[in-house]
């Protein structure tokens, strides 16, 4: 599931009118929770893992090549079940957060699936135990060669598995350790309320108001979430540092050097290369955001922003709200002038009723695209309020969605693109969009605010991110000598804070606590870094688009139709672009830069 760099901004919401979004229509999965096919699916599929475990354990190395690739196709075929039901529980789960039926019927579905998964966990174990040459025997058949690439990306973790006794431990306790307080994450998240004006708000309204035009408003807003943040600060932290130690402590059996190691081998992306990242970013804090957020503070003639102004619309900037069909029509128009193919796959989201937009009390904040499996097709989720920066996260939950359905033909064990490719198309639809308004917006004043959008939404997406990673860095290897405090969660949080904002943004106490709300952290550790690569390869991508137009479309659909076959070295060749170059960082950083230099010049 692929979704929004958490920005403070993902749940905009019109305040002066309501917005007519669709719901989405998950019929072609299952008909609800109670659908009999749920029952009978799940039961089928836990008599078939037991057969498959007991036709198959232990003998993979005496299999011929034409038996191997059956077993694999077979596997293949009960992941692609398994997940389609899994992904069903998953997007109820998502659009009803405090419903406490769905809950239940989405925790049985975990631990059902987890069963199953018991039965198939010996597999991929196994395979890892053939030596290299064995392998390659299997491989010289078409049929295993054929999952060539799924078979290196298994065997990435060949030196960090354990005993397959161990394995099916850590397996089947995962559902009541590391998921379940990520489910308590959530729900205690859907469950806060916030005073504000006589009112009580969600998470998702409270944060709408960060952006409203008013200044007392964006105050009292920032003041309020602060506060209730911090009542519950003891629970949030001791989710923090249980699964930093669960963590560290897998982390030390795995035999992982560090604790991002395990992300960097999934993301199958080389450890220098996101050092090299993280580098290039951090060191051009003071010609990115501090450079631009001092600009920002002279707009509003201040020597310093509040931190709740960090977001706040330029003075002039008097955003209309976009109806549903106004946003459809623009991120339309934007995907069919570059490739019509592509916005026809985009415009299936729509017709078909893959988008769940309405904003509504119980569902997740924020937006994603979740692939469920090759055999259904993509869902996106969001919370579209009207303004032009959720016309952006259309376009770019659209992004997810299109690459997921081209790469959905590599099926169900290939299918899946590593996080630092994942937000490729995504981020390259925001491009898109934004420069298809940019070239057709005239007056100078609107076309400043354009680009004072587009620069914060590429400082939350790069500086933001990165400084998100440094956050959860410094918090990991601190956890190693014991559990960290409120206190020093809040140092770590505004230390970084700091160095990425630069003094033009004001830090007081009440933005101590605002790591506590950040989900990635808690869902998936470092998985904020491949935001900022993502940005970087698209700058970078739609600059040879912009040099060399002929060809690019055709290349770039092949990219995304490659889904998880091929590295980033050879998904970027044809392009002429290597991301170990450190040229490449400093290329798409200049992007940002040179936007800002716009800014300075009106």
């Amino acid at each position: 599931m692929h979704s929004r760099p958490v920005q403070d901004k993902d749940t905009e919401m019109a305040e002066t009118q309501t917005i007519d979004a669709p719901d989405w229509d998950l019929a072609d999965l299952f008909n609800g929770p109670g659908d009999p096919a749920i029952d009978r699916e799940m039961s089928a599929l836990a008599e078939q893992a037991r057969h498959f475990r007991d036709t198959y354990a232990g003998r993979l190395p005496d299999l011929a090549g034409g038996e191997m690739a059956a077993a694999i196709a077979s596997f293949e075929a009960m992941e692609d079940r398994l997940g389609r039901i899994v992904s069903y529980a998953q997007l109820l789960y998502a659009a009803q957060t405090e419903d406490a039926e769905v809950a239940q019927f989405f925790q049985s579905i975990q631990e059902r699936a987890t069963k199953i998964g018991s039965d198939l966990l010996f597999f991929g174990l196994e395979i890892n135990q053939l030596d290299e040459s064995r392998l390659s025997t299997l491989c010289a058949h078409p049929g295993v060669a054929h999952y060539r690439p799924w078979l290196d990306n298994l065997r990435l973790f060949r030196d960090h598995q354990l005993s397959d006794e161990q394995e099916r431990l850590l397996h089947e306790k995962a559902v009541a350790g590391q998921a379940a307080w990520v489910r308590l994450f959530d729900e205690t998240m859907a469950r806060l309320r916030f005073p504000f004006g006589g009112e009580t708000l969600s998470e998702a309204e409270i944060l709408n108001k960060l952006s409203a035009p008013a200044a007392d408003t964006r105050r009292q807003a920032a003041l309020s979430f602060a506060g209730v943040l911090r009542d519950n600060a003891p629970l949030f932290a001791h989710i923090t540092n249980t699964l930093a130690k669960d963590k560290e402590i897998e982390d030390k059996w795995r035999r992982h050097a560090r604790p991002i190691s395990a992300r960097n081998l999934a993301n199958q992306v080389e450890d220098e290369v996101v050092e090299a990242l993280v580098t290039a970013v951090s060191s051009r804090y003071a010609t990115l955001s501090h450079r631009y957020y001092q600009l920002k503070a002279g707009w509003f003639d201040r020597d310093q922003l509040d931190f709740w102004d960090r977001n706040a619309p330029l003075p002039e900037d008097h955003d209309r709200h976009l109806s549903w069909a106004q946003a459809r029509g623009i991120v339309d128009g934007a995907y069919r002038a570059f490739s019509p193919d592509l916005a026809d796959i985009a415009g299936r989201f729509f017709t078909d009723n893959w988008i769940d937009a309405k904003a509504r009390p119980g569902k997740s904040a924020g937006a994603f695209s979740h692939p469920t499996v090759p055999s259904a097709h993509p869902y996106i989720l969001m919370n579209y309020q009207g303004k032009i920066r959720d016309v952006m996260t259309l376009a770019h939950e659209l992004g997810h969605g299109v690459h997921q359905v081209l790469a959905s033909a590599q099926g169900a064990l290939m299918a899946d693109t590593p996080l630092t490719l994942a937000e490729t198309a995504s981020v390259f639809g925001e491009m898109l969009t934004f420069q298809d308004l940019l070239t057709g917006e005239t007056d100078a004043v609107r076309r400043r605010v354009l680009i004072a959008g587009k620069v914060e939404d590429m400082l939350n997406t790069v500086v933001r991110q990165i400084a998100f990673h440094q956050f959860e860095t410094a918090v990991h290897d601190r956890r190693r000598s014991g559990e960290l405090t409120v206190d020093e969660l809040g140092d770590i949080w505004m230390g970084v804070q700091a160095d990425s904002l630069g003094p033009a943004v004001a830090l007081t106490d009440d933005y101590r606590i605002y790591w506590a709300y950040i989900p990635h952290f808690i869902h998936s550790p470092f998985y904020v870094y491949a935001y900022a690569f993502g940005d970087c390869l698209v700058n970078s991508l739609y600059a040879v688009y912009q040099d060399q137009p002929a060809g690019f479309v055709e290349k770039y659909v092949d990219l995304l139709k490659a889904g998880g076959t091929l590295r980033h070295r050879e998904l970027l060749a044809p392009f002429g672009l290597d991301a170990s170059d450190p040229a490449f960082w400093t290329k798409g950083l200049s992007v940002i830069e040179s936007l800002i230099d716009q800014l300075e010049a009106t």
